[in-house]
C-alpha cells in the first residue's frame, strides 16, 4: 500500500502524514479548508528539527523528500481517489467520524482499505458507516509518532482477518511496531493504561491538592517515568481533554473542562505544538 490518503491535519494527523511520507509513501492530506491545509509548510518545519533530534537516520535531505511525496487538498473526492489505505484523524465525535466515513465509502476505490485513529471510540459503532465494515479497522498511533513508535491495530468482529494483517504490515512500513489487537477495547492497551493516570492527575488538580508541578514531580521521581502527566496532556494537546471531559457524568471531568477552556484554549494555550500549555516551550 503505497498511497495513503489521512483525513484531518491536527497535532496527530499531521504527524501521521509526515511519518509516512518520510518513510516513503505518497500522501494526501486532506482538511475541510484551504485556510487550514496553508498552516502546513509551518508544520514541516516544526516536525523537521525533532526528527534531526531523535533519529540517527534523519538528515535535512530526506526530510525534504519526505515534503515532496505530500499532497494537500480539500476536496474529498481527489483526496481518496487514489488512496489504497485512508487513515482518518478527524475530531473526537461519533457523529463527526459516522458522517466523514459514510461520504468516504461513497467516494473511495473498491480496494481501498479503511482505518480510523480514534482514541476511545469502537470500530463497531463506525463500521456499517463505511459500506464495507469488512475492510475497516483502528490504526492508532502514540502522540509524537517518529519516536512513540507503537500502531495499535484493532479489528472489529467483521474485520476482514486479510485486512488485519495488511494494515499491520502497513504500520511496519511507515516506521511503527505493530500492537495487534484481537478483541475491541475502548482506549485500546495504551490508552486504557495511560487515561486512568490523566484522570487521576486532572482530579489531583481541580481538587486543590497539589500544584501541576508537584503532580509531575511526583510521578517522575517515583517511577522514572520521562515525562509526569501534564507535560503528557501538553503533548496531547489541550483540545483533545477538553472534549473528552466537557460533557463527562462526573462533576470533577467537567470541572477540569472548564479550567483547560478558560486557563488555556481561549488564551491561545493549547499545548506543546504551540509553544505553551501547563508548561512554556520554546
Amino acid at each position: 500500500m503505497q498511497n495513503l490518503t489521512v483525513l484531518g491535519t491536527g497535532v496527530l494527523g499531521s504527524q501521521i502524514i509526515f511519518q509516512a511520507a518520510y518513510s516513503g509513501k505518497n500522501v494526501v492530506a486532506y482538511d475541510l479548508s484551504d485556510e487550514i491545509l496553508a498552516k502546513l509548510p509551518d508544520r514541516w518545519e516544526y516536525l523537521k528539527p525533532l526528527y534531526l533530534r531523535d533519529l540517527e537516520d534523519a538528515t535535512p535531505e530526506k526530510l525534504d523528500a519526505a515534503v515532496g511525496r505530500i499532497r494537500a487538498t480539500s476536496d474529498l473526492a481527489d483526496a481518496v481517489s487514489d488512496a489504497d489505505i485512508i487513515i482518518e484523524a478527524v475530531p473526537e465525535r461519533l457523529d463527526i467520524k459516522q458522517q466523514t466515513w459514510e461520504q468516504v465509502g461513497a467516494l473511495a476505490p473498491d480496494r481501498t482499505i479503511f482505518c480510523t485513529n480514534s482514541s476511545t471510540l469502537l470500530p463497531s459503532d463506525i463500521a456499517e458507516f463505511t459500506g464495507r465494515p469488512e475492510k475497516f479497522l483502528a490504526l492508532h498511533f502514540a502522540n509524537e509518532v517518529w519516536r512513540a513508535n507503537t500502531g495499535e491495530v484493532m479489528q472489529h468482529a467483521g474485520t476482514d482477518p486479510e485486512v488485519f494483517e495488511a494494515v499491520a504490515q502497513f504500520a511496519e512500513e511507515i516506521g511503527m511496531v505493530p500492537i495487534r489487537i484481537y478483541k475491541e477495547q475502548p482506549g485500546y492497551v495504551l490508552n486504557s493504561l495511560l487515561v486512568p493516570l490523566l484522570d487521576a492527575a486532572a482530579q489531583l488538580l481541580v481538587r486543590g491538592v497539589a500544584s501541576v508541578e508537584d503532580i509531575d514531580k511526583t510521578w517522575r521521581m517515583a517511577t522514572g517515568a520521562p515525562n509526569g502527566p501534564f507535560e503528557i496532556f501538553d503533548v496531547v494537546g489541550m483540545m483533545t481533554p477538553y472534549t473528552l471531559n466537557k460533557d463527562s457524568e462526573n462533576p470533577e471531568s467537567r470541572e477540569f473542562a472548564e479550567l483547560i477552556k478558560r486557563d488555556y484554549i481561549d488564551k491561545g494555550y493549547l499545548g506543546k505544538g504551540s509553544g505553551r500549555g501547563f508548561y512554556t516551550y520554546e
